[in-house]
């Protein structure tokens, strides 16, 4: 792809932003979704000095408000009719249960609700300009996620501790890896690839709410532990690799894009099709607009 338009989640920070400068350098066209539009503009600027030129639109979202997400879904396929690569990589480690404004969990809001929803929104705009393709950030913490209840677990708010919010997080990253496989074979002939990747460890701020987190990042930078270029580097692989453009349905290790097997229940396609009709239901009500 020439020029490609790219939009990805979680821009402004971590391997998210590694992968957007780099994008650029490569000759990007950027849609970016932010919350905090100071760390935005930085982004921009940054962007700028990587790839003079490279055109950039903002989006500020709050991606656990489910309403704000589909409006922006919405906006953005009313301003730009072709959306070459969508990359839901926006993510959150919370160490401590909070609930949206909607009543779901942070984490699960986060990171599996609104990209789903937001892939949804756009789902039309992506199938208009296939060859395309749609990248999300999913993890082996999946493997901490110790089974799965659908209608339960989408809903959980109950209060966990540090240490159990491995699960939790595991648990929404196992959800990413069922999402891209079912919407894989929806889209099935449509030329749009779906696939997901673990980025591996990197030394980004998804620890931050952790107090010793600084402390223990600026020791793993000095013997160059966690390096979050590699997370960036095999984000960037699928958005541009002409083998990933062709290539569906697969989950990706970051050493060298090698095939994964995630745990399961994601291996169970009608594990994967139960929990896409439960994910819709509860979704519904900010999808309505979409349809």
């Amino acid at each position: 792809m020439k020029s490609p338009t790219i939009l990805i989640t979680g821009a402004t920070d971590g391997i998210g932003r590694l992968a957007t400068l780099e994008l650029a350098r490569r000759g990007a066209k950027l849609i970016l979704t932010a919350r905090d539009m100071a760390k935005a503009e930085r982004t921009r600027i940054d962007i700028e000095r990587a790839a003079p030129g490279t055109p950039v639109s903002i989006y500020q979202v709050d991606l656990t408000d489910l309403a704000a997400v589909a409006a922006t879904g919405r906006r953005i396929a009313s301003e730009h009719r072709r959306i070459d690569v969508l990359i839901n990589n926006a993510g959150l480690h919370a160490f401590t249960q909070r609930i949206t404004r909607d009543g779901f969990g942070e984490m699960m809001a986060v990171n599996y609700l609104a990209p789903w929803l937001l892939t949804d929104v756009l789902r039309d705009t992506l199938v208009k300009s296939s060859p395309s393709r749609i990248i999300t950030v999913a993890s082996q913490a999946s493997r901490q996620s110790r089974g799965l209840n659908i209608e339960q677990d989408l809903r959980d708010t109950e209060p966990f501790t540090a240490r159990g919010s491995s699960r939790i997080y595991g648990l929404t990253k196992l959800l990413d890896i069922m999402f891209s496989f079912e919407l894989a074979r929806q889209l099935e002939g449509s030329a749009v690839a779906v696939n997901c990747l673990c980025p591996g460890f990197n030394v980004t701020g998804l620890g931050r709410e952790l107090g010793f987190a600084g402390g223990l990042s600026r020791l793993l930078n000095a013997f160059n532990i966690g390096n979050p270029e590699r997370g960036a580097g095999i984000i960037v692989r699928l958005a541009t690799d002409p083998a990933f453009g062709r290539q569906t349905a697969t989950y990706v290790s970051v050493k060298q894009a090698r095939p994964l097997t995630p745990i399961e229940p994601a291996t169970d396609e009608a594990a994967r099709r139960e929990l896409w009709s439960a994910t819709a239901r509860l979704l519904e009500p900010y999808r309505q607009d979409c349809n």
